[in-house]
């Protein structure tokens, strides 16, 4: 499915983690895997920045010494390794593009990085290279934010897979059951049934509550998923069918941390051209939300439909 991956990393220890996850879809895969470390450096400065700095090609050469450095430890602990590993240093004026341009340039299939997101009320702002990178990127993007316990490559027991019947969600779910086949893990389909607030008077006549329309959503949600399953595709892969009622991307993400899910493969709703930069209001929240790895799949670009 990728025969290449991305691994763009700023040696941060959540590249490291990210690190993990790379090299373990790389070998399984037999795929090329190429990692990628943006140089950047605003040469322009209105405080004249002579007066308290060294000449921007010395600080250059010596973050080009620095990523030697810490490329050539990583490759010789991974130099018994099955593929083929490359390493790239490319300089720019913004990782993120940098990032993108590598991508595009080299025709990869998947990106795998880490994020600077934090805990709490700050967790809603993603780092600002990798939502550049989510949002632009053609290729699918697998983000991982930095964990005090980080799972291991091959600890994947539950993906979730969010459902809205659209034709990405679709694309979304043919992606989970190849990474579910790839883990040996099973599927949790979840389709978020959002439930709308009336004033107490808009109340049906004649007995008919809300929750008897909830209930009857709920069944025919239970069968949709089942024939959506059916028209996928993808290897044969256990599933469970879940139907929650709320916002999504709260309801998601909480029932991810209630249930430990490992993983959540999402389908954006970003579309190309100027659009492409606003992604679907849900994946965004999701991927900022969520403490388990996101595999963001784009509708546009590369898909496996």
């Amino acid at each position: 499915m990728f025969s290449k991956i991305l691994y763009p990393t700023d040696f941060s220890a959540t590249a490291k983690q990210a690190l993990n996850h790379a090299l373990f879809l790389a070998e399984q895969f037999e795929a090329e895997l190429h990692m990628l470390h943006a140089v950047v450096l605003h040469e322009h400065d209105p405080r004249a920045p002579e007066r308290r700095f060294p000449e921007p090609s010395d600080i250059l050469q010596n973050l080009f010494e620095i990523a030697d450095s810490e490329m050539a430890q990583i490759i010789e602990a991974h130099q018994a390794k099955t593929f083929t590993l490359k390493e790239a240093k490319v300089k720019g004026f913004s990782a993120g593009q940098v990032i993108l341009d590598y991508a595009q340039e080299n025709e990869i299939d998947l990106i795998v990085m880490g994020t600077h997101g934090r805990r709490g009320p700050a967790r809603m702002f993603l780092g600002s290279v990798a939502e550049e990178v989510i949002r632009q990127a053609d290729c699918p993007v697998l983000t991982l934010r930095s964990r005090d316990q980080p799972a291991t490559g091959e600890a994947m027991e539950k993906i979730l897979v969010p459902i809205d019947f659209s034709e990405h969600s679709k694309s979304a779910l043919s992606y989970a059951r190849e990474v579910a086949a790839l883990y040996g893990s099973s599927l949790q389909l979840v389709h978020t049934i959002e439930e709308p607030v009336y004033p107490y008077f808009y109340a049906p006549a004649g007995g008919f509550s809300m929750a008897q329309q909830l209930e009857e959503l709920r069944v025919k949600t239970d069968e949709a998923l089942d024939t959506l399953v059916g028209e996928s595709k993808g290897p044969e892969v256990p599933y469970e069918k879940f139907v929650l009622t709320g916002r999504p991307a709260i309801e998601i993400t909480r029932f991810a941390e209630e249930q430990d899910t490992d993983m959540i493969v999402i389908a954006t709703h970003g579309l190309s051209g100027l659009e492409r930069l606003l992604v679907g209001s849900t994946a965004e929240q999701v991927v900022r939300l969520a403490s388990c790895p996101v595999f963001t799949v784009k509708s546009f670009g590369k898909s496996l439909i």
